[in-house]
């Protein structure tokens, strides 16, 4: 099983958008994908009330020393990946989802306060020694200049960028609120193609074929 944590200490950098879309792509290419909710607003657990039946799944996970033991459970179940959402202001669960992840991911809106205000997150994710990359989230979906200037800042801090994101589309926002995802409400939307190359850029991070292969037939 693969593990993303998906972590940040600023509220609204859209850490739950990203987390349950990559679930839900991970569902769509054959894998079974989830999400731990560790946040205790339950902000994933409450899109999954609303999604009902349909996966992924979203398990709730409200103390960190749980953590291990929950990831554990759903790798024996034979889940393929499994994303973290984190709470933010909150070090102690923040830092075991990057003790246990293969990947961390700082969504990060490319806005003044919230670059300032992502540098301690920074600091916690290159601290675990995990590949981390800090992913844009929620800015103009055309502004190269905004993304190279918020880009340079990150460098700086010491921290690589995702070559893909998640900038502010309609989709995302009226697809959660129905329980679905922005593919499913707009399959042939822009923000659908914005989860696809995030998905196939996650896959090529965590080592993990985009489509999940067929079983093998043995004769």
């Amino acid at each position: 099983m693969r593990t993303v944590a998906i972590v940040s200490q600023k509220g609204g950098a859209g850490k739950t958008t990203l987390a349950i879309h990559l679930a839900a792509a991970a569902t769509a290419a054959g894998y079974v994908g989830l999400v731990v909710d560790t946040d205790p607003q339950a902000t994933a657990s409450t899109w999954k009330t609303w999604r009902g039946d349909a996966d992924p799944d979203v398990i709730d996970c409200a103390a960190h020393a749980l953590l291990a033991r929950k990831l554990q459970q759903v790798r024996d179940l034979g889940a393929d990946l499994a994303i973290i959402d984190t709470p933010p202001h909150a070090d102690i669960m923040a830092r075991e989802a990057c003790r246990l992840a293969d990947i961390v991911l700082v969504p990060c809106r490319p806005r003044a306060f919230d670059l300032d205000a992502v540098k301690a997150t920074i600091d916690l994710a290159k601290a675990s020694g995990k590949p981390a990359f800090v992913i844009f989230t929620a800015g103009p979906p055309r502004a190269p200049l905004v993304y190279a200037e918020a880009g340079q800042i990150v460098a700086d801090f010491g921290l690589p960028v995702a070559s893909v994101m998640l900038p502010e589309r309609a989709a995302f926002h009226h697809s959660v609120g129905a329980g679905r995802v922005a593919p499913e409400l707009e399959p042939r939307g822009r923000a659908a193609e914005d989860v696809a190359a995030l998905w196939v850029w996650a896959c090529e991070q965590v080592n993990l074929p985009s489509r999940k292969p067929a079983d093998t037939v043995v004769p």
